[in-house]
């Protein structure tokens, strides 16, 4: 990994949901910078406070208090259209649930995204990257899993984006179809170089990030970096 500029920085984050009843304190002053081309597993268990802390950044939700920069711009001060904008034009979103269109190809559901990026690579190209160029007219219903994710990973990087978030893009695979998920995402960080920061509860899967952070209770509890990383073939799940 080269020591890039810092893409991110997050400073003194809180997060506060009011259900009527009673008040959840989702994040408890987070402080977090992520430079380009890193690759950073955020590690939690459940409702530690990962996923909100990655919706944040990814300019789906704001903060209740604290700043979130993208590069030099303060997306606490954003509007929502310029929200719409950073997301469109600067972020590729990766989810545990594909969110394919049923109706769509392959092709077409990268294609989607292509349509309104700015600079996008053809959905042939995002296709082969992640390892499908011989499935792209198939429908979501005629592919595996992990095959379905791949597409999904194809969609987000296909508008070149220079930050990838995806939150548990493994948690509804098997280790084989993970494995293969987890090499397509190691393979787009280190050819395109975008950011990219995964969510998961799996411990083992942090041996092929360039950096940990370990998120507990809705705090930032330590990082470690890891001097040699480990291809996801070599995990054990």
């Amino acid at each position: 990994m080269g020591a890039g500029g810092v893409v991110f920085r997050a400073e003194r984050v809180t997060k506060v949901y009011d259900t009527g009843a009673v008040k959840v304190q989702a994040l408890r002053g987070v402080d977090l910078a992520l430079r380009e081309g890193e690759f950073v597993v955020l590690l939690g268990a459940s409702g530690s406070g990962k996923s909100t802390l990655l919706n944040i950044l990814g300019g789906l939700d704001r903060p209740t208090g604290g700043r979130v920069f993208f590069r030099d711009r303060d997306l606490t001060r954003a509007s929502d259209a310029e929200l719409t904008r950073y997301r469109r034009d600067h972020v590729g979103f990766v989810f545990q649930f594909y969110n394919l269109v049923p109706s769509l190809t392959a092709r077409e559901n990268v294609a989607l995204v292509t349509e309104i990026a700015r600079a996008p690579m053809p959905p042939e190209e995002a296709l082969e990257r992640v390892g499908l160029a011989h499935r792209l007219d198939h429908f979501p219903a005629e592919l595996s899993g992990g095959e379905q994710q791949r597409v999904a990973i194809a969609r987000a990087i296909a508008k070149r984006p220079e930050v990838l978030l995806c939150d548990e893009p493994t948690g509804a695979l098997d280790r084989t179809t993970g494995v293969q998920v987890l090499e397509a995402l190691v393979a787009v960080n280190r050819d395109l170089g975008a950011a990219t920061v995964i969510i998961t509860h799996n411990q083992a899967t942090q041996r092929i990030a360039h950096r940990v952070i370990l998120i507990a209770d809705g705090r930032v509890l330590r990082e470690t970096l890891n001097e040699t990383r480990v291809p996801p073939s070599e995990v054990d799940w």
